[in-house]
């Protein structure tokens, strides 16, 4: 037998299964909870618990042939600012910054230098490149960093400069670097920096994370390649995600696509994957996900990098039910641990939401019914520290600590609201409270936790609305849902051009269908043509509601819980390399702009031929060191004329691109 190990780590699950090769048949599936702190170990966790499924049905270790992982860890990163410290190189930039502090936010880091070089468009350099001053700034601040990034610009065009600066940056440290070229083509020198100086702080914390997997690996006896998804769906070798961290930015959401593609078999569908903490919605047409055309964007940023055009939203399984300033229900954007989680583990948290029950309302506003639960230990010290922090500390070792306690241990908590909001946002502490997940716990819909801990907390909420258990909890599934439906309608308008127009009369409309009323001279209906294929643990409880409201078809396809971890898997390994053919010295000779190289004609029918089979064999041959296996090439061409002024005579030439696309499976271990 020949198995692939499929590993994903969600917001709130890691999720796991081993698939037949040969059929692409789920023999095993686990989940064990993402560990934010250090993702490895909550990777190590499913690895071992899906090992220990498929042992049950006699797939034996040595069996798993390969191993491919969707990540957060990039994307958490770049949104929560915890990149390592980098230092940009930027070649012939000069002329085009105006502004140090705006650039140093541009970047990312404070540690830049400029260094007189680069070229012009035509890929003919501008300005001598000065390597003694790009030698006086990477000793600089090689002390004080842990990686370079090096732009040149317009280093698309001739990355000689940038190639250069790196060689330098290798012969005078240890430290990884990365040069723009390597990673787009694109033309807009302060995004290919940005996007380069993004990449070289990912890369100390990506290697990091590898070495954990394979460690985890080595302890489970699997000898097997070890592949990571990138932004777009396809796969790449783990050595390669450790140069091109970047290319990694929104893995999760791109896995969940390739995987609902293959687990439902349909081409031309609306993909809504939701977990714990986020939903993320994506168009399918003719069975390829759709890519974001301006750059895959993360937090504040806009990268140069090819990913799947994904919408987030920060609303899931396990986000936090509670009241808005207003006395309104409210359902996320925050994620909390469930609290039929937390009292399956912790039988006393349901003691203390009966006396919370017993005792009431003791201040208005208070978040009854909520915990905090210690995930690591913070380092002493941290920024607004209380007097009183280390007996919260102690209570907190001791076990779920209620949040109305939190009073008495801080004396003055409102004090001290921004040391509790860092503590939750570095991870050391989580937050416990009323969820979607809990509702459905007491609707009967769900039921693997603690459904009585989830009904006392839900009592205390519904007792300040004034209505009985069920119909809170009934009004959270419905809220939950129509939220969702109102995203999925946000992605379709987007998709189809007609976001951002009329937004105040389109908010109505879109109101006025989600939430109709007989007292209206309009019958508002919305109809979303393509099918939903929702995936992901808790879509049982909500979508059929989602496409009830937007009166469509609904597909829940076979182990849609561990489609991400599917789509980790079954992707392929694509490489892709553009060749542009530009006009030089007013057309007497033709140039061939390549990823590191570039070459002159003196006539069309050359350039275009030379320009295809080097694009091929580039492409070829990135794909294989990404992994590939059995790698076959597509090209697409495309000319560029333009008329004459007069309107006379034949179109001028400008250009031609052809990309060539190399895709093949990856590569398995021997049997």
């Amino acid at each position: 037998m020949s198995v692939a190990l499929g590993i994903d780590t969600g917001g709130t699950y890691t999720d796991a299964v081993l698939l037949d090769d040969a059929d692409d048949r789920v023999l095993a599936r686990a989940k064990a909870l993402t560990t934010r702190a250090d993702l490895a170990i909550g990777i190590g966790e499913a690895m071992h618990r899906v090992l220990s499924a498929g042992g049950d049905h006699g797939v034996a270790a040595g069996e798993v042939r390969l191993v491919s992982v969707s990540t957060t860890l990039a994307t958490n990163a770049i949104v929560e600012g915890r990149g390592a410290p980098v230092c940009a190189l930027l070649i012939g930039y000069g002329g085009c910054v105006r502004d140090a502090s705006t650039l140093a936010r541009e970047l990312g880091t404070d540690h830049y230098a400029l260094i007189p070089g680069g070229h012009d468009i035509s890929g003919e350099e501008q300005e001598p490149l000065d390597l003694d001053a790009a030698r006086e700034a990477i000793l600089t601040h090689a002390p004080h960093v842990q990686a370079f990034a090096v732009s040149g610009f317009f280093g698309t065009r001739s990355p000689s400069h940038e190639l250069a600066v790196r060689d330098l940056v290798r012969s005078l440290t240890d430290l990884p670097v990365t040069c723009g070229h390597e990673l787009t083509q694109r033309l807009d020198a302060l995004r290919r920096a940005a996007t380069v100086a993004l990449n070289a702080s990912l890369i100390p914390l990506l290697r990091d994370l590898i070495a954990a997997v394979q460690g985890a690996m080595a302890a489970e006896g699997l000898r097997a390649p070890l592949m990571v998804v990138k932004g777009d769906g396809s796969l790449m070798a783990s050595a390669m995600a450790m140069e091109r961290p970047i290319e990694t930015i929104l893995s999760g959401p791109a896995a969940s696509v390739v995987g609902a593609k293959h687990l439902a078999a349909s081409d031309d569908v609306i993909v809504v994957d939701m977990g714990g903490t986020t939903t993320d919605i994506a168009a399918l047409r003719n069975g390829r996900p759709r890519l974001s055309p301006q750059g895959a964007e993360v937090g504040r940023w806009r990268t140069m990098v090819e990913a799947i055009d994904a919408h987030t939203v920060g609303i899931g399984g396990d986000s936090r039910v509670s009241l808005d300033e207003q006395g309104a229900l409210r359902v996320g954007p925050q994620r909390v641990v469930p609290i039929a989680w937390l009292a399956s583990r912790h039988p006393e948290v349901r003691q203390e939401l009966e006396a919370q029950w017993t005792l009431g309302e003791t201040r208005p506003g208070e978040a009854t019914g909520e915990f905090y639960l210690l995930q690591r230990e913070p380092p002493p010290g941290e920024p607004g520290e209380p007097p009183t922090a280390p007996a919260f500390m102690t209570a907190l070792r001791e076990g779920p600590c209620a949040v109305r306690r939190v009073r008495s241990l801080l004396r003055y908590p409102t004090l001290y609201a921004g040391y509790l909001q860092r503590l939750e946002r570095h991870g050391h502490l989580a937050r416990v409270g009323l969820t979607p997940t809990d509702a459905a716990h007491v609707l009967g819909i769900f039921g693997e936790w603690d459904a009585d801990a989830s009904r006392l907390a839900a009592a205390l909420l519904a007792r300040r609305l004034g209505c009985d258990v069920e119909a809170l909890c009934r009004r959270v599934i419905e809220e939950t849902s129509r939220q969702i439906a109102r995203e999925v309608i946000a992605k379709a308008l987007a998709d189809d051009g007609l976001n951002g127009h009329h937004q105040d009369v389109d908010s109505v409309l879109i109101a006025g269908a989600l939430l109709p009323r007989q007292d209206t001279l309009l019958d508002l209906t919305l109809r979303l043509r393509p099918t939903i294929v929702a995936v992901g643990a808790p879509v049982a409880a909500y979508f059929p509601r989602v496409a009830e409201l937007l009166h469509t078809r609904l597909t829940v396809p076979p182990c849609s819980e561990v489609a991400n971890a599917v789509g980790a898997v079954v992707g392929s390994v694509v490489a892709r390399v553009q060749a542009l053919v530009t006009p030089q010295h007013e057309g007497e000779v033709l140039r061939v702009h390549l990823p590191g190289e570039s070459a002159d004609f003196r006539v069309l029918p050359e350039a275009l031929a030379y320009a295809e089979r080097r694009a091929r064999e580039l492409a070829e041959a990135e794909a294989v060191r990404a992994g590939a296996a059995d790698v076959r090439v597509e090209l697409e061409r495309h000319d560029h004329t333009a008329p004459v002024a007069n309107g006379f005579g034949a179109d001028v030439y400008v250009e031609t691109r052809i990309v060539a696309a190399a895709v093949g499976r990856p590569r398995l271990a021997p049997r």
